[in-house]
């Protein structure tokens, strides 16, 4: 082998080799997010007004997206809020980095269900669908906690 076909030869190994370890899990596209759910509960509402719903998003994947829409059975209003400066506001999306995670927890962004269609009590379940920019929909069973639930501080 001469001095070029050798580079060359090279060149197209470091290649291939570069694009299985982008590949990462079987069916994982590398310019796509990679998003899973955990840690999602709501703490007993005290009443059916409103309630709060918290989890955390993990994106394994190497392109951020957005949570852009919350839907479930328990409530037709259902919002995404951020908390800036201790003051809750509604938002139309928050990013998920990527290769990072979006953390809805007490005190911080998080769900909000507003006019609730049942008095929901602890260990009782509601689901919900989160919609984003990119990722298919993903459907998310809250286990309804104690009201005082923090995992933090667990």
């Amino acid at each position: 082998m001469n001095r070029r076909t050798t580079v060359t030869a090279l060149s197209a190994a470091l290649a291939l080799a570069g694009t299985l370890a982008l590949g990462g899990c079987a069916g994982d596209k590398p310019d796509e997010p990679a998003l899973k759910v955990s840690g999602a509960y709501m703490p007993q509402p005290v009443n059916n007004e409103m309630a709060g719903g918290f989890l955390t998003l993990r994106n394994d994947g190497a392109a951020a997206d957005e949570l852009v829409s919350v839907t479930g059975d328990i409530s037709g209003d259902i919002s995404i809020h951020e908390t800036v400066d201790q003051k809750m506001r509604p938002v139309k999306s928050l990013d998920i980095p990527a290769k990072g995670e979006l953390k809805l927890e007490r005190g911080g962004n998080h769900l909000m269900f507003m006019g609730l269609k049942r008095t929901l009590k602890q260990g009782d379940t509601v689901s919900v669908k989160l919609r984003f920019a990119k990722s298919e929909p993903i459907e998310v069973k809250l286990p309804v906690e104690a009201p005082n639930h923090d995992p933090a501080h667990h």
